[in-house]
């Protein structure tokens, strides 16, 4: 009878942990959270925490769609999405993670030898309202076609498709999307890739962000949800250097190792803590989300009542703020990082 009812106080204990939810999609960046949670390393710092952590994987949009519903409490997008989507949505989200920059993974590519200026009336396929559509517009703008944009026919696409989509529909002219899909298109003949996330380096980040109310509950428990994030996060990143590894990180996306490793040759990884610190720390970041921030009011993304693009604001670090100070909408946030760095986590 003693041990009975130990095992069910063990049961009601276990049943009682903060549990939280963190959803990921296929890229080179966000795939290393399959393998944390298979090889148990979240399970391990979830523990230490005394919390239960779920890892749930999603197509792109419908992640950013379960974040912004309020059904996962954290989720792997890049730094726009974290702004139009959550921010947009009245869902102040923090930055806890700075996992890398697309430099070279995300790329527009087309077919038939087609130049940017050749575009105008053409089929182009693409996630609208995410990343690709900010590199499409990236690439016009720096190459003067600015005004050729409105003119080119955009056909959103999800992420899981869009490789057999394009390259099973020879209307479409281009496409915009992010490697691993990238490659596969390559791989036939007559395409080629016209601009890729190398030509705007860090403008492209890779976050995992935390919604502010779960973060700031009253026990404490979205302060250990985002210290056990951080400390399984940089365990994963310090263990990325053998072939061993890599391959059963390729699982979660189904990709060979020579193709992950592909991949990460063109993402810019901050395999420790205080290179992500350091990055979230300097000048240039608030740059680059000016030109975010600018391209998600230009383009009617954050939110149908802003009226200006200081609406949706972002408090930095070092406390500035772009926008109004009472409209912060997303914070980025260095301290789990930081204390990953110093060994107090």
């Amino acid at each position: 009878m003693r041990t009975l009812t130990l095992f069910l106080l063990a049961i009601s204990a276990f049943a009682q942990k903060p549990a939280f939810t963190v959803g990921w999609s296929v890229y080179a960046g966000w795939t290393p959270y399959y393998y944390m949670n298979k090889a148990g390393i979240l399970r391990k710092w979830a523990d230490k925490y005394g919390i239960s952590i779920k890892v749930q994987r999603f197509d792109y949009a419908p992640s950013l769609d379960a974040f912004v519903a309020r059904n996962i409490d954290a989720c792997a997008m890049t730094n726009m999405e974290a702004l139009d989507m959550p921010a947009a949505s009245g869902v102040p989200t923090t930055v806890v993670l700075i996992g890398d920059y697309s430099n070279g993974n995300d790329a527009l590519l087309v077919r038939n030898g087609l130049q940017l200026k050749d575009l105008a009336g053409k089929k182009l396929l693409l996630v609208q309202k995410t990343v690709s559509e900010y590199l499409f517009d990236r690439a016009m703008t720096i190459n003067g076609l600015r005004d050729e944009i409105k003119r080119v026919r955009l056909v959103n696409t999800s992420d899981s498709d869009i490789a057999t989509a394009y390259l099973g529909d020879t209307s479409a002219s281009a496409v915009v999307t992010w490697k691993p899909m990238v490659s596969q298109i390559l791989k036939q003949k007559g395409i080629a890739s016209l601009f890729n996330s190398s030509q705007i380096p860090g403008e492209i980040l890779d976050l995992t962000v935390v919604r502010t109310d779960v973060l700031n509950r009253p026990d404490g428990a979205g302060q250990k949800f985002a210290k056990a994030l951080a400390g399984a996060w940089f365990e994963m990143l310090s263990q990325m250097h053998t072939d061993k590894i890599l391959a059963a990180i390729a699982e979660g996306s189904q990709d060979t190792l020579e193709s992950y490793k592909e991949q990460l040759s063109t993402t810019k990884m901050f395999y420790t803590p205080q290179s992500a610190v350091d990055f979230g720390a300097s000048p240039g970041l608030k740059e680059k989300m000016a030109l975010v921030r600018q391209f998600c009011f230009d383009h009617g993304l954050l939110g149908a009542n802003t009226k200006s693009v200081d609406d949706v604001a972002i408090r930095y670090p070092d406390g500035s703020v772009q926008g109004k100070p009472d409209r912060v909408r997303l914070f980025f946030d260095l301290a789990y990082m930081q204390q990953a760095a110093q060994g107090k986590l």
